[in-house]
C-alpha cells in the first residue's frame, strides 16, 4: 500500500479547491471528500483523513460552514466595514 498523504496536504488541496471555485460553486463536505479522494487516490487518502483535514480547516478558521438550504464549506466572507 502506498504511503498516505498528510492532513496538511489534504487540507491545503481542499482550501485551494474551495478558493478557486469561490462565487461559482459551493462545496458540500461529501462532494469535497469525493474530489480529494479522486485527486490523491483511494490508496493514499481515506475518509478519516479527509474528515481530519476538514476539521483542521474549520479549527484554523481558513474555512467555515455556511447554511443555505444545505451545509456548505466556504472561505469566510469579510463584512463591508472590514474592507476599509
Amino acid at each position: 500500500m502506498a504511503e498516505n498523504v498528510s492532513i496538511e496536504e489534504v487540507a491545503d488541496a481542499m482550501y485551494k479547491m474551495v478558493k478557486d471555485s469561490m462565487g461559482q460553486k459551493k462545496w458540500k463536505a461529501t462532494d469535497l471528500r469525493k474530489a480529494v479522494i479522486e485527486l490523491f487516490g483511494e490508496d493514499k487518502c481515506d475518509r478519516q483523513l479527509v474528515k481530519a483535514a476538514i476539521r483542521e480547516l474549520m479549527d484554523s478558521g481558513r474555512c467555515v460552514y455556511t447554511y443555505f438550504g444545505g451545509s456548505f464549506i466556504e472561505i469566510p466572507h469579510k463584512e463591508g466595514a472590514a474592507n476599509e
